[in-house]
């Protein structure tokens, strides 16, 4: 079994920040990467950003620098750091996981359960 479980999500004022915590635990033999992704209802789910193992990053073209993403590869953990926080912000922000688990020789997709990311005054 491999398990995401995402945390740091509230409510936050606009221009402030916040920053949101993915953490994989599990069977996990390796990771291809990780990422983020948001959501907001009755629009598709939409990328953020993902750092690859060799920890290169990409983004999604909204994001333009307020958004970071980076990793602590000892506790499989994956972080965003959010800046200047819009109320267009507002979503359900996901994780993504590519990973392969132990006794397996493929790589599969996993995603947290997800976090609301509110940001009103």
């Amino acid at each position: 079994q491999v398990q995401l479980v995402e945390s740091g999500g509230g409510l936050v004022q606009p221009g402030g920040s916040l920053r949101l915590s993915c953490a994989a635990s599990g069977s996990i033999f390796s990771f291809r990467s990780m990422g983020w992704y948001r959501q907001t209802p009755g629009k598709e789910r939409e990328l953020i950003g993902n750092i690859q193992n060799s920890g290169s990053t990409n983004y999604g073209d909204f994001v333009k620098g307020r958004f970071t993403i980076s990793r602590d590869n000892a506790r499989n953990t994956v972080y965003l750091e959010m800046n200047s926080l819009k109320p267009d912000d507002t979503a359900v922000y996901y994780c993504k996981a590519i990973l392969m688990r132990y006794s397996t020789d493929i790589y599969r997709i996993y995603w947290g359960q997800g976090t609301q990311v509110t940001v009103s005054s």
